[in-house]
């Protein structure tokens, strides 16, 4: 009988021992990122700005920010819906003021009145850890007057030692931001004035945002540092185009052809939020919630 019992208590030891771990997240279980087609940056990216503060090869591009400019790209297509990643790793040290993005926008398409699903990260001072903002900006929310969406995260790992992957998933019924597989926010579909519907372009860029990246401006980007570097490779972006027929189906991030998350992505989401959440924009007091409708019945 002792020989069971311990026996036993071996087979729950080696069950729970991923779940104990307060610093990695729980295996999400299921990995969108293999599910789709790696692309070369020319295979569907052009230059938006900053030519001359790029470096194109065959494994990614990087780009780089100095007190002369920043630089970014965009995809060679719109899309209406689909799966997009990319490999990253920051730069260490002082980069207080500085924004690496990767993003999905219409902006160009419809200027003042525009639509934005945001992965950025906040540059930071010495010793301290980069935030990765998630951000949703809806038919205008981002201009003039901005109603942000944001929630901010610090990360289980330092992602200026390695390229990590990050993605946005973004379907008619949910966008789901993941950080190499594991995904740490969902943003459901509530009403047609709270999401994002029209077609968008991939972007990614690095910028002086001095006036409010790092704990709110406090420290301002620093140029004897410079140049400020965002390394980008492993690029996906897989789904329905801005001309594919009506007939196609949105990707999912889950096993699911619905969409939505299993239980073991909810759990693994739910522990990102429970260990390095720092910023929900629902919970923030100072906001006004009749601005951001979807606060008020939000289950994540």
């Amino acid at each position: 009988m002792s020989t069971i019992f311990f026996f036993t208590i071996f087979l729950w030891f080696i069950i729970l021992l991923p779940f104990t771990n307060a610093n990695w997240p729980l295996s999400p279980g299921y990995y969108p990122s293999t599910k789709f087609r790696s692309m070369s940056f020319y295979q569907g990216f052009k230059n938006l700005w900053g030519p001359n503060h790029q470096s194109v090869d065959s494994n990614g591009i990087d780009i780089w920010l100095d007190r002369n400019s920043g630089s970014g790209f965009k995809s060679v297509k719109p899309f209406r819906s689909g799966y997009f990643g990319a490999s990253i790793k920051l730069q260490p040290g002082y980069t207080a003021g500085v924004i690496t993005a990767f993003y999905l926008s219409n902006n160009e398409a419809h200027p003042g009145f525009h639509d934005e699903v945001d992965i950025e990260f906040l540059g930071t001072t010495f010793g301290k850890p980069y935030t990765l903002q998630t951000n949703v900006y809806i038919r205008g929310s981002g201009d003039g007057k901005i109603i942000g969406r944001e929630m901010k995260f610090h990360l289980w790992f330092d992602p200026t030692k390695d390229f990590h992957h990050y993605a946005i998933l973004w379907s008619p019924r949910e966008i789901i931001f993941l950080v190499d597989d594991v995904p740490i926010r969902r943003y459901a579909r509530k009403s047609v004035a709270t999401f994002p519907l029209r077609p968008m372009w991939l972007y990614g860029s690095i910028w002086d945002a001095s006036s409010w990246a790092t704990e709110d401006g406090k420290y301002k980007a620093d140029y004897r540092y410079q140049p400020f570097y965002g390394k980008f490779m492993n690029f996906k972006a897989s789904g329905c185009t801005a001309y594919s027929s009506r007939w196609c189906h949105p990707v999912s991030a889950s096993p699911y052809r619905s969409g939505g998350l299993s239980r073991q992505q909810r759990l693994a989401m739910n522990w990102v939020h429970r260990h390095y959440l720092v910023y929900d924009y629902c919970r923030d007091s100072k906001r006004d919630h009749s601005l951001t409708p979807e606060c008020r019945r939000r289950r994540r």
